[in-house]
């Protein structure tokens, strides 16, 4: 099998497990900050004894663990925002709004990477913007997690570039323990301090949530980044982006076969959501089509 096609393969495997992603906040009752918390410390743990187990020391310049670290807190911001986009509407509407990391990606690789600014994907990119306006305006039940989901989008989206910048080089099993690592210490400092001003009656998991959290933790964290930092190593920042546009897809599929969330979704949200799968088609096609590009 060529190479290539292995690692976009790999991404699309990413991918599909980011969208099963989605399902959580709805299967855990606790709110989007205590499911990151539990869902950071599980995963350090699975990785850490991983580690053990294959005999592989994280071995790091003091600056590259500093660097890793703080991305590792990026990532735990843009999951807050994700999961609280999810809980205050449904799995669709947070997963659809996912799809704008390509556009926020088109602004912001260009100033970080110092690369050339590409009207060509920005103008598709606009077509999945329009998908979420048209959600946004006219299916106003979920304005707020739409807004929750807008943010995260545009965080993964400097996740996904400086991941880019900093992994030249690097062990993707080492980037994602420090990683792992820095989540796991901003959300243990971060999280006391949310619940004295936010306090919930619900703080640990009860039951099969701890279930649904050693999976969250285990597939669609350690196995998803371990992946995702590997690809990002052989495909660019904004062809991963791109093909995250599909998550909204995979996404959609488990919540209407899990929580039967078609009735709630109303005919601009199907409009808008064809807005954002067209725009994923017209980027891959000028992917494949570089002649056509600006």
């Amino acid at each position: 099998m060529p190479k290539t096609i292995l690692e976009h393969i790999k991404l699309h495997l990413s991918v599909l497990l980011s969208g099963f992603t989605g399902l959580f906040p709805k299967l855990i009752s606790l709110n989007e900050v205590l499911i990151v918390w539990y869902r950071m410390i599980l995963a350090f743990l699975i990785f850490s004894v991983m580690q053990i187990f294959m005999k592989k020391k994280p071995v790091e310049t003091r600056k590259n663990i500093i660097k890793f670290c703080l991305l590792g807190a990026l990532l735990t911001i843009h999951l807050m925002f994700f999961f609280g986009s999810i809980k205050y509407s449904n799995v669709s509407i947070g997963v659809v709004c996912y799809s704008l990391v390509g556009f926020f990606t088109v602004f912001f690789e260009p100033i970080i990477q110092k690369t050339k600014f590409s009207y060509t994907e920005l103008l598709y990119s606009l077509i999945a913007v329009g998908g979420i306006w048209l959600i946004f305006n006219f299916d106003t039940n979920f304005r707020f997690g739409i807004i929750l989901g807008i943010i995260s989008a545009a965080i993964f989206a400097l996740y996904t570039v400086w991941n880019k910048i900093a992994e030249k080089g690097k062990s993707a099993r080492c980037m994602l323990f420090y990683e792992l690592l820095g989540g796991t210490i901003f959300m243990s400092l971060f999280c006391p301090i949310y619940l004295k001003f936010n306090p919930t009656s619900t703080v640990f998991p009860i039951g099969i949530e701890w279930g649904w959290l050693i999976i969250l933790a285990f597939f669609c964290t350690v196995l998803l980044y371990l992946i995702y930092i590997d690809v990002l190593k052989k495909l660019s920042a904004f062809t991963v982006s791109l093909a995250g546009n599909l998550e909204p897809v995979y996404g959609i599929l488990f919540a209407m076969l899990f929580f039967n969330e078609a009735h709630e979704l109303s005919l601009p949200f199907y409009a808008g959501l064809g807005l954002i799968l067209l725009s994923v088609f017209a980027q891959s096609f000028i992917k494949n089509n570089p002649n056509i590009e600006n």
